[in-house]
């Protein structure tokens, strides 16, 4: 999940403030080429960053026709000559919101963007980043202006350590994470996973192409995109294949915050969505699905059939996912790659859950967890109606009524459910594994985010990509904000670079960043970044709402997928 957005093309979005379009003009005496194992690929260079732009590079057979619902395909073509990769290739399909002006969208979806240095090749041995975009697995894609790439690897360059910035796209909603007993007996579970996992695999056998390290791979993505690359740590029961050495998570993890379905359990969302395509008496569903038009599966899939689909994203298939995210970090089933992780101050009022004004309303949301009558008065009692001791502080006193009185209380309590408690459970379980993992608190509300949202679900993106100019947002994060703002965005630009090139966010050598301690039992701790302070950024201890974190953790059953 994620803000609203404005969508712009990427050649727009790498403009400063007052460039031209014509700053941007290929080069065509210097146009780029990479040469991978089914061909070479002709893409643009950028004047305005320095940087060799391929974009749209496709990574799988197009999952079409009877590829449609179907595990990805590796691509088995060649080419001679050049492919032109100058252009976005198609999005996937989202669910549900209209199509984004200036965006086709496709069932030919699965590919990629490169975002490098100019001059890089191959050879050069660049480490790599690789974006997965979030977007609830329903929505998003690698052309979306958040994610540009284009911004921090500047920052590396200009700190003297440059890498490779890869965003994928991956089959969303329906189309990627279909579920049900006819999924699980045919092996189609998780596709979207499964499609991140292939570009990661092509990208071992081709980065080298352009430059990069295939050894030295690091995954990361906000909200969805972070539960992407948590399951990919976990993903064929923690087999470690050699794909990424590094992962960072941002509002999200391996620990799935919602209970996991039954194969059974799906099938009432998923014998609806039959019936709604007129494949019902078909003997094989799915592959009466793979038969249809792609318009007809769009409008079915975006009907209100789809409507009560509580969650989307990680299921147990039994193949990709083997069982309880929870469970298999415990058990050590998960590949031991260094971690940086961390959430922000506020983000459960994403949710904008108003009108909670009494015990009753809050008990009522609180049911959405628990139906057990004790477990519901313990929490009740662990989230006492105290203004002072919800969030988001920065909405000051009780709010009002038309807001919900206890809006601060319900806020805290999701955010907890949601977020805290996985990323403080995933911290301890990944230290008592020995495996380093530092974690962060980001707590500043950008320009453009009310106050009774604060430090919301997705408010860090655009200070870890340096985006100080705000492309790509209805309203700048940085604008009618001061030096400090812009500081923030600068320190952890340079954090996120250095896990990203030596894996450890102080970097290999001294930098003039402060000190991020790694994650311990004894004494845990969090990076802050607070644009309100001196400092920026300091440790704190990993502490605050203990008690019902903890209960959480222990007691509240639904609330990771057991």
């Amino acid at each position: 999940m994620r803000s609203p957005f404005l969508c712009l093309p990427l050649i727009a979005a790498v403009l400063h403030d007052g460039a031209s379009a014509s700053a941007l003009k290929v080069r065509q005496d210097a146009a780029p080429t990479a040469s991978v194992r089914n061909g070479t690929f002709t893409g643009y260079y950028n004047v305005e960053y320095d940087q060799d732009f391929f974009l749209g590079i496709p990574y799988a057979q197009p999952p079409v026709g009877d590829l449609r619902l179907r595990n990805p395909v590796s691509l088995n073509t060649s080419w001679g000559g050049s492919s032109n990769a100058t252009t976005f290739s198609p999005a996937c399909h989202n669910l549900g919101s209209p199509p984004t002006p200036g965006i086709t969208y496709s069932e030919d979806c699965l590919n990629l963007n490169v975002v490098r240095p100019s001059g890089t090749r191959p050879g050069d041995k660049l480490p790599v980043g690789v974006w997965i975009h979030g977007g609830g697995h329903t929505g998003g894609s690698n052309q979306d202006p958040n994610y540009n790439m284009s911004f921090i690897v500047q920052q590396s360059v200009v700190a003297g350590k440059p890498f490779i910035g890869v965003n994928i796209n991956y089959r969303l909603q329906l189309f990627g994470f279909m579920y049900g007993s006819a999924v699980v007996e045919s092996g189609a579970g998780n596709l979207g996973y499964k499609d991140q996992h292939l570009a990661l695999r092509w990208l071992h056998e081709n980065i080298a192409a352009f430059g990069g390290d295939p050894s030295k791979v690091t995954i990361w993505g906000e909200s969805a995109g972070a539960e992407s690359s948590g399951a990919q740590m976990i993903a064929y029961g923690g087999r470690d294949q050699g794909l990424f050495r590094g992962v960072m998570l941002e509002s999200g993890g391996p620990i799935n915050p919602y209970r996991y379905n039954t194969p059974a359990e799906w099938d009432r969302y998923y014998d609806p969505i039959v019936r709604a395509a007129n494949c019902s008496g078909a003997s094989d569903t799915l592959a009466c699905l793979r038969t249809l038009p792609t318009e007809t599966l769009v409008t079915v899939f975006n009907s209100n059939v789809t409507a009560s689909i509580p969650s989307w994203g990680m299921e147990i298939d039994g193949d990709f996912i083997q069982e309880n995210a929870r469970e298999a970090l415990l058990a050590g089933r998960f590949i031991r790659v260094p971690v940086l992780h961390g959430q922000n101050h506020d983000e459960g009022t994403i949710f904008s859950i108003t009108g909670v004004n009494t015990d009753d309303d809050f008990f009522a949301r609180v049911r959405e967890r628990t139906s057990d009558n004790a477990t519901l008065h313990q929490i009740a009692a662990l989230y006492p109606d105290i203004p002072e001791l919800g969030i988001p502080s920065t909405l000051q006193g009780r709010p009002s009524a038309s807001l919900g009185s206890q809006y601060k209380r319900i806020s805290a309590f999701v955010s907890d459910v949601m977020w805290h408690a996985p990323r403080r459970l995933t911290s301890q379980i990944l230290t008592d594994h020995n495996v380093p993992n530092w974690g962060y608190m980001f707590n500043i509300r950008p320009n453009g985010v009310p106050l009774s949202s604060g430090a919301s679900h997705f408010t860090e993106v655009a200070f870890m990509f340096y985006n100080i100019l705000g492309i790509g947002y209805p309203q700048s994060p940085f604008a009618n904000t001061p030096q400090s703002y812009k500081d923030v965005s600068d320190l952890m630009s340079r954090y996120w670079l250095n896990f990203i090139v030596d894996g450890d966010p102080n970097g290999a050598d001294a930098g003039n960043e402060p000190y991020w301690p790694s994650y311990s039992l004894t004494n845990p701790e969090l990076m802050t970044f607070d644009a309100n302070t001196t400092d920026l950024s300091f440790p704190t201890p990993d502490t605050y709402r203990a008690k019902p974190i903890q209960y959480i953790s222990d007691n509240l059953a639904s609330a990771f997928g057991r």
